[in-house]
């Protein structure tokens, strides 16, 4: 994906600068900046017309090209990184109103696609808490599915109370009832990824300790979007929900905090029977995953049945667990279920990027990197349910059959902290060798990695391209 929605338009640029670091630099960040604009024009303008073009979206290739030593890498990310902010202030949006006390209860709100869905306004709260001279942590605050005026009311009102300070909060109110009041649908996905993108390049929250949480309804769309985006959080702590795994596969939360708390009788929608197999599913992926590639914990989780409580439960456990968390950005395992969320996939995960996907089945990425060797097992995956309701027809459990995936196409952004870039790497998928030689370092893969994810720390020197 892009981390989010990949751009259909390229833009053509001749470049004939020096090697050197510093040679026509200005010039330089003015034509990446320009770039930026245009791709994020193009997105805005066209790719949230309809759900057909948010969903199926091309992958952001740039032209702009230069080959740059290694001793350089820093000096160009912080120049791409840059010119990113620069366009990102540039661009005629609604903005993030700046960061105030959260006592002061400042509010705003940002009107989503009418392409994603109808008259969608999302009112939200945006502030901090205590004092920090660094970039502050930012927690997202999902609500429940009571009437939202007075739901909203009682979100800032909670994060308020809780012991997380210093700290800052985004608190949403759903935009619309009824059939659309769910946090994972299509609009509010361009709301998460406007979130992320305008807080990381405004550059006041730290990139590596994003935190999504909620409660109830709140709970069930912070548990699918803790497993869809993974890759941002630092950790994710839903409440009182349950969603069938298949909503939310445990894989993908690999290398993340991840704290699920529900009453132990809160038996409305099988809510503590879904959690308990939560809880199942993440103790034995720790089993059998207990560490990374290298020797990291994969899962560190929190799952629990609350004893004698119903759908209330104590919600001030949930934050000063998950800030204990701080996000790794190269994790050397990656464990991803690329599967769809209201129709649409990710393009890309921690440093994947899927530029073809082998099937119309959901694919599962298993990575891991040792040394210089990249091996990756990749698989189609088809889910059979073993276990359905008779009530509401809610699918509970569920078997999983996997099969080598053919015919794919993915990039494998990579630094210094995931290979050492002075030597060959060698990527093998499932058992056969896809690629072996040095890579070497480019402008054209952090303009591309930039765009992809819009993160500080994934602005990747080069990558691999590999079909299989």
């Amino acid at each position: 994906m892009i981390p989010f929605n990949r751009f259909a338009s390229t833009i053509t640029l001749a470049l004939t600068l020096s090697v050197g670091a510093q040679a026509q630099s200005t010039n330089l960040e003015k034509d990446v900046e320009s770039y930026f604009l245009q791709a994020l024009n193009t997105q805005l303008t066209t790719e949230v017309a309809d759900r057909n073009a948010f969903t199926n979206a091309p992958t952001c290739i740039t032209h702009l090209q230069q080959s740059i030593k290694n001793k350089d890498i820093p000096h160009y990310q912080e120049m791409v990184w840059k010119a990113w902010q620069a366009a990102n202030r540039t661009l005629k949006e609604q903005k993030l109103i700046p960061a105030e006390p959260l006592q002061n209860a400042n509010q705003a709100s940002w009107d989503l696609p009418q392409g994603l869905e109808s008259n969608a306004k999302m009112p939200y709260y945006y502030g901090t808490k205590g004092t920090s001279d660094k970039p502050l942590p930012l927690f997202l605050y999902l609500h429940g599915s009571g009437p939202k005026a007075q739901e909203w009311q009682n979100g800032i009102l909670l994060a308020k109370s809780f012991n997380d300070s210093p700290s800052s909060y985004f608190i949403p109110q759903i935009p619309n009832e009824g059939e659309y009041y769910r946090w994972w649908q299509l609009a509010k996905q361009f709301a998460w990824e406007k979130l992320i993108r305008q807080s990381l390049a405004e550059g006041a929250v730290d990139a590596n300790r994003l935190y999504v949480f909620g409660i109830s309804e709140g709970g069930y769309g912070s548990q699918r979007l803790a497993s869809f985006y993974a890759d941002y959080w630092a950790a994710a702590g839903p409440m009182a929900g349950g969603e069938p795994l298949k909503n939310a596969p445990v894989e993908n939360c690999a290398n993340i905090g991840f704290s699920f708390l529900t009453g132990a009788d809160d038996t409305g929608f099988y809510r503590n029977i879904l959690t308990h197999y939560t809880q199942v599913a993440f103790d034995s992926a720790q089993l059998s995953r207990p560490l990374s590639a290298d020797q990291q914990p994969i899962f560190r989780h929190r799952v629990q049945l609350l004893p004698g409580m119903q759908h209330h439960i104590d919600y001030n456990l949930t934050t000063p667990w998950m800030r204990q968390f701080v996000r790794n950005p190269y994790p050397k395992t990656v464990l991803w279920e690329d599967f769809e969320m209201d129709g649409r996939h990710r393009s890309g995960f921690y440093n994947l990027q899927v530029l073809k996907r082998p099937s119309a089945l959901r694919t599962y990425y298993d990575m891991s990197i040792r040394g210089n060797v990249i091996a990756l097992s990749i698989q189609d995956v088809r889910y059979t349910t073993t276990e359905k309701e008779p009530q509401w027809g809610i699918e509970m459990k569920f078997n999983r059959s996997y099969s080598a995936a053919q015919g794919g196409k993915l990039r494998i952004y990579l630094n210094d902290k995931l290979v050492n870039l002075n030597k060959e790497v060698t990527v093998i998928i499932n058992g056969k060798k896809a690629f072996q030689g040095v890579v070497k370092a480019n402008l054209k893969d952090m303009i591309n990695s930039c765009v992809e994810y819009y993160d500080p720390y994934r602005v990747f020197p080069t990558a691999i391209e590999v079909s299989y």
